[in-house]
């Protein structure tokens, strides 16, 4: 019989690449953790790790049984919380993931009004890219991810649209191009832009846009700080496609005939895991708060 305890660990070490990082992870001493690999590698009768050095990889057993390990733990904690949910009691602990932009400009007062209704709720916050978050929530590592959608729906993962985020091309105040009532889309290009990886899911909006028209973009500086973008367009070194939402009295916003950018924000969780009634809860006061005018 496969031990649970060996397959989580597994799954950490994989995960992590390291076993004292998967240590950290499940508050275990890396000896404990060494241990139940190698129960787990007995019981299976193969080497599921390679170690050389401080290198460790998973051998071809280890990597037909990444996906499947993955898939026990999920199902397992999908059944605690279905039993969990029938009591009807909400509580425990949330893992929310989200990116800084939306922690900033969107959740403030559904964090506030979610802890105040649900005082017995433990929210467990994560901050990072959109795309690491939505990848997080494919591995089953965390319940809801409040995201930029990606413009491609993952087949294991369910989206709900909240937010509409409508963009602008954006510049400073003194630069070339705010001196223009219009530009067309094709003059954009012949200037220095300050944009997110093209790897994001803005970047890929914002990419397509000019593929689709053959143009091509002329980025001198990337990242996937809004915030940081608004300052170095601000002090006029490119143009930038930002959030409507940001634009203020220190920022002009380019007139282009024609073309409509936006993104949707929203909420991401794994089809084949249950949302605890606490997650159940989050996702039904996002769409009350979002519906109120």
């Amino acid at each position: 019989m496969i031990d649970i305890d060996g397959i989580k660990a597994f799954s950490t070490v994989a995960d992590t690449k390291s076993f004292s990082l998967a240590a950290h992870r499940l508050h275990l001493t890396q000896p404990a953790v060494s241990k139940r690999i190698a129960l787990l590698e007995s019981q299976m009768g193969v080497r599921l790790f390679d170690r050389i050095g401080r290198t460790v990889n998973l051998t071809e057993a280890g990597r037909e049984l990444e996906q499947r390990a993955r898939d026990i733990l999920l199902s397992i904690e999908d059944t605690q919380r279905v039993i969990s949910n029938l009591a009807g009691n909400i509580g425990g602990s949330l893992s929310l993931a989200t990116s800084h932009h939306i922690g900033l400009w969107h959740l403030p007062q559904i964090l506030r009004t979610y802890s105040q209704r649900f005082p017995d709720v433990a929210l467990d916050l994560h901050f990072m890219d959109s795309e690491v978050a939505h990848e997080q929530i494919v591995q089953g590592n965390l319940e809801l991810g409040i995201i930029t959608l990606a413009p491609t729906p993952h087949e294991r993962l369910a989206s709900v649209p909240i937010w509409r985020d409508e963009l602008a091309f954006v510049c400073s105040k003194d630069h070339q191009l705010a001196q223009h009532d219009r530009l067309f889309i094709e003059q954009l290009p012949d200037y220095p832009a300050i944009l997110p990886d093209m790897s994001t899911f803005t970047g890929r909006i914002v990419k397509e846009l000019f593929t689709d028209r053959g143009l091509r973009l002329n980025v001198t500086m990337s990242t996937n700080y809004l915030e940081t973008i608004k300052m170095l367009i601000s002090v006029g070194l490119g143009w930038s496609v930002l959030p409507l939402s940001m634009v203020d009295e220190g920022i002009h916003v380019i007139k282009v005939p024609n073309v409509k950018l936006e993104r949707q924000l929203g909420v991401i969780h794994h089809v084949q895991r249950t949302l605890s009634n606490a997650g159940s809860a989050f996702l039904e006061l996002l769409q009350e708060l979002e519906q109120k005018p």
